[in-house]
């Protein structure tokens, strides 16, 4: 169980009662005497997000009340929860009632709490949680670990985050479930078919690779997970402007991700055969970089002309998604920090995910609603598919028209997937700009979760 969370039953634990406008006269009238009085005293009012810390008879910490929003409200925050650690001392608390999801809100109280300190250490206060009843703690302990796994991954910088250290980290997470893990690396990549990710990383001291994990009953249904893993994106040739650049170490959030993802899955032994792809690799400027103009093969046997450079990401994917394909896995997802695009038409927050299933698209926009990681999804408009058109190659890697650039990535995708079940595509973010109840800023899993929960429905 994750070390933030107590067992239910666990005694000695100060309660935490959510009110609304609604409930918090009811609240209020069940207090003793002294504690009404302090409420009226510091004025507090049941607003979302109001916290007030109750005093018991002997002046110590009695009580909490947390203001949430009232289930008509138009919009709900579902890790409002994740805000209420930070305002309290450190010690042992328990829920005096529902807040809306339990175990939504038992994950956001520990995923509230994370904190990036591998470089600068604080002093962590421990405000732990008993755990609630009718809540599975083993299930919000994956969870919260899972999202630790990548928030870590993503928030350490390029120095110490290449692709030989992202193959490490999951060489770990191999170790931990006992699954098999191969990698192909360096010019092995072209031995083995797959030009584009060694085109990308071979400009990079740091050689590209191919990580490949494995876990699971063979005759358990095929699902593969595929994660972007450009460790830093300087642009290549089309080099980023330096303000650009500077969260460029997160270009490998899909891949940690897909990682958090693929640990969630082993840690809950569903019944399914796991694979995970991550290509590896750093987009670095030298004399051998790949070029504007340049055409390349693709496992699949598709040429490709490289129409920008800093739209690298797709080109190590596609051979990474061919792979995965060859086996028709009843599912395969891919997760990648793809496009500036899709920031500009949804935000930060909300990635949009792209799929021809509508069955799944449907689950997965319910379930991230459910779990308060929420994803939106967008059109494979065929149509636009033309702007990808090349003439010296099956395809360019971008368009020229510059509208719809999530969507047109997207295209560029599909044109690799034939033989899976369902595919789906994640362009996720994969970063808090500011922090927000249970989302500290900087690095964030996003829609691995969402995408568990469908999971576990169908194969759990």
């Amino acid at each position: 169980m994750h070390p933030l969370l107590r067992p239910s039953g666990t005694a000695g634990a100060t309660s935490v009662t959510f009110v609304t406008p609604k409930t918090f006269a009811a609240v209020k009238a069940r207090l003793r005497p002294a504690q009404q009085t302090f409420l009226e005293a510091t004025g507090f009012e049941p607003k979302s997000g109001r916290t007030a810390i109750l005093p018991d008879a002997k002046g110590a910490v009695g009580a909490v009340l947390f203001g949430i929003e009232p289930e008509d409200a138009r919009h709900r925050d579902p890790l409002l929860v994740g805000k209420l650690p930070g305002q309290l001392p450190a010690g042992l608390y328990h829920f005096a009632n529902d807040p809306g999801d339990l175990t939504r809100a038992a994950f956001a109280w520990i995923a509230g709490q994370y904190r990036f300190s591998r470089y600068k250490k604080g002093s962590a206060k421990e405000v732990l949680l008993v755990v609630p009843s009718g809540v599975d703690g083993e299930a919000v302990t994956q969870a919260a670990e899972a999202t630790t796994i990548a928030r870590d991954l993503i928030n350490t910088p390029a120095n110490d985050l290449g692709p030989a250290e992202l193959e490490t980290a999951i060489r770990d997470l191999a170790k931990r479930h006992r699954a098999k893990v191969t990698a192909i690396v360096g010019d092995d990549l072209l031995k083995q078919n797959f030009p584009m990710i060694h085109a990308v990383g071979a400009a990079s001291p740091r050689a590209p690779r191919l990580v490949d994990l494995v876990w699971g009953n063979e005759k358990h249904p095929k699902v593969t997970l595929v994660g972007k893993g450009v460790c830093f994106d300087t642009g290549g040739l089309d080099l980023k402007p330096s303000s650009s650049m500077l969260l460029m170490k997160k270009d490998m959030g899909g891949a940690a991700a897909a990682i958090g993802l693929a640990h969630m899955i082993m840690a809950a032994r569903l019944p399914v055969r796991l694979r995970l792809l991550v290509p590896a690799v750093e987009n670095a400027v030298a004399g051998n970089a790949f070029r504007p103009g340049d055409v390349f093969p693709t496992r699949k046997g598709l040429t490709v002309e490289i129409g920008n450079t800093d739209a690298e990401g797709r080109l190590i994917l596609c051979d990474a998604l061919t792979l995965a394909d060859e086996e028709a896995p009843v599912i395969l997802a891919d997760f990648a920090t793809l496009t500036g695009a899709a920031r500009v038409a949804l935000g930060p927050d909300l990635p949009p995910v792209y799929t021809h299933d509508d069955a799944l698209a449907a689950e997965l926009a319910a379930a991230g609603m459910a779990v308060g990681d929420p994803v939106w999804r967008l059109p494979l408009w065929q149509p636009y598919a033309s702007g990808l058109d090349s003439k010296v190659a099956d395809m360019n890697n971008v368009t020229t028209g510059g509208f719809a650039g999530s969507i047109t990535a997207a295209l560029y995708l599909a044109r690799f997937v034939e033989k899976a079940g369902s595919w789906l595509h994640a362009d996720v973010f994969g970063w808090v700009p500011s922090e927000k109840p249970g989302r500290p800023q900087g690095g964030e899993m996003q829609a691995a979760r969402a995408l568990f929960e469908v999971l576990k429905s169908r194969f759990g």
